[in-house]
């Protein structure tokens, strides 16, 4: 069994994710967003703001080149802002704020024609007690899925967190089939996890509807390409086919993006 190419992507993280996208006939995951400020259009920036170096209201600068990159491609899914944003935060306005940051992606992202969603699960170690953000989290994309349209997607990936029971809990307890796991098999392999990466992929595999694919060598998410880091990405890949998740799409999420497309090629996964 192979991936269709019709559900892959390139990370525009990649200098050469256009070209990438092309040559192969795949689609883009738009990633210039990751910055929520990036989608506005404040056009009366307090000195506070300016002071911070940020581009405050610079969204019609990035809503051209996010078009221009889709020129000639079809197919785009899309990368939540992510900075601070916490779905099961404490502070109440910290709450309420990352909901409205996701509304406003969300609806952005439909501007594209994109009808899926990466977002991070936003837990830090060591910071949120693991019930408690459990909790939360179920009632944030509960609420926010109420906002969606039906045919609209949310995928929810791991960042820091230290084993996969711990979303998939969330997941399973949302119940709602456009709530499907985001797998970052680049971020599993770090030093936050000592969880083997076909343990992350058996336990994700009947809730997952995405995969971030890069390598590293566990000290830092360097976002190499598959054959440059500590994980073994032909047994992941080989695994994953194996397992076949009902309508899993894959980005590629490596600073280059044309090894692997190259990799996947030619180990015959596409």
């Amino acid at each position: 069994m192979k991936l269709n190419r019709n559900k892959i992507y390139v990370s525009t993280i990649a200098e050469d994710a256009q070209d990438t996208a092309k040559k192969y006939g795949l689609g883009l995951e738009i990633a210039e967003f990751c910055t929520a400020t990036n989608m506005d259009t404040i056009t009366d920036v307090p000195e506070c703001l300016t002071a911070t170096g940020l581009e405050i209201g610079s969204f019609p600068k990035w809503d051209k080149i996010v078009r221009d990159k889709l020129d000639g491609i079809g197919n785009c899914t899309f990368h939540a802002p992510f900075n601070e944003l916490c779905p099961a935060a404490i502070e109440p306005r910290v709450y309420e704020t990352a909901r409205a940051r996701y509304r406003e992606a969300a609806a952005l992202a439909q501007t594209y024609g994109a009808r899926r969603m990466v977002v991070h699960s936003g837990y830090v170690p060591l910071v949120y007690h693991k019930g408690y953000f459990h909790e939360r989290s179920v009632t944030f994309w509960r609420d926010l899925l109420n906002d969606l349209p039906p045919d609209f997607t949310l995928l929810l990936e791991n960042v820091l967190d230290d084993e996969p029971g711990f979303l998939t809990g969330i997941v399973r307890e949302v119940d709602d089939p456009r709530l499907r796991l985001c797998l970052d098999v680049g971020h599993a392999n770090t030093i936050v996890s000592e969880v083997p990466i076909i343990e992350w992929i058996d336990i994700c595999a009947p809730y997952l509807g995405h995969l971030h694919l890069h390598n590293n060598y566990r000290q830092y998410d360097n976002h190499n390409p598959p054959d440059d880091g500590l994980i073994d990405m032909n047994a992941a890949m080989t695994r994953l086919l194996e397992l076949n998740p009902v309508d899993m799409t894959v980005t590629i999420e490596s600073i280059e993006a044309m090894p692997t497309a190259m990799w996947l090629e030619t180990g015959g996964f596409i």
